[in-house]
């Protein structure tokens, strides 16, 4: 009886202080997010955002700048194609439902054309390159593979140009920057340029479309 009643008492203390951490905003340790990072540039952000937006598995998408040398880049800044930065996506996804070689997928055949050096249709400069920013050594590496199977497979008739360089730091981009697309549905250069490819993933991988 007095270890029923001991085993009775820490169970009220464990629930005690798990209804407590949720009262205080903190997460138990066993639920905390397991999301991974990527990040990919593939000319404006504003589509590539959009595009990797609808993907499941996805929980986050932050448009902003990368691969340049100076600090808390502009978008003017930026535009001029002298920062050395590219318009970049932040992508957080979790592992469990979508991998990053299935990202790498999306962005070659969907988010993107990765033959176009510095430029992506009506969009040129260097801040509109292909790019991917890799965060780790595997990454690297799964970045580089897929670059070589789509080049051994033929898939595209001109040669890939997609840079695969370290991410040194993403810097976000300016708030109206941010879920363009789906505040601006009809202005033109969505229309032409961005929604075909949400068409485009919707046909291509409608597993994945969310």
């Amino acid at each position: 009886m007095i270890l029923m009643d001991l085993f009775k008492k820490i169970g009220l203390l464990s629930a005690l202080l798990l209804t407590l951490g949720a009262a205080s905003g903190q997460t138990p340790a066993s639920s905390k997010s397991t999301a991974e990072k990527a990040v990919f540039a593939g000319g404006c952000f504003w589509g590539v955002d959009a595009v990797f937006k609808h993907v499941k598995g996805v929980t986050n998408v932050v448009s902003g700048y990368a691969g340049g040398k100076n600090a808390n880049p502009t978008y003017e800044q930026v535009s001029t194609g002298s920062s050395g930065h590219a318009e970049s996506v932040l992508v957080s996804f979790d592992p469990k439902i979508v991998s990053y070689d299935t990202l790498l997928k999306v962005f070659f055949k969907v988010a993107h054309n990765p033959t176009e050096l510095n430029r992506q249709g009506p969009d040129w400069g260097t801040q509109y390159r292909s790019a991917i920013f890799y965060k780790s050594s595997d990454q690297k590496t799964n970045a580089q593979l897929a670059i070589e199977s789509l080049t051994k497979s033929k898939t595209f008739s001109s040669p890939i140009v997609t840079e695969v360089s370290a991410l040194n730091e993403f810097y976000p981009a300016e708030k109206y920057h941010q879920n363009y697309l789906s505040t601006h549905m009809t202005q033109p250069y969505i229309v032409f340029n961005d929604l075909p490819k949400l068409e485009t993933l919707k046909r291509e991988f409608p597993e994945l479309y969310n």
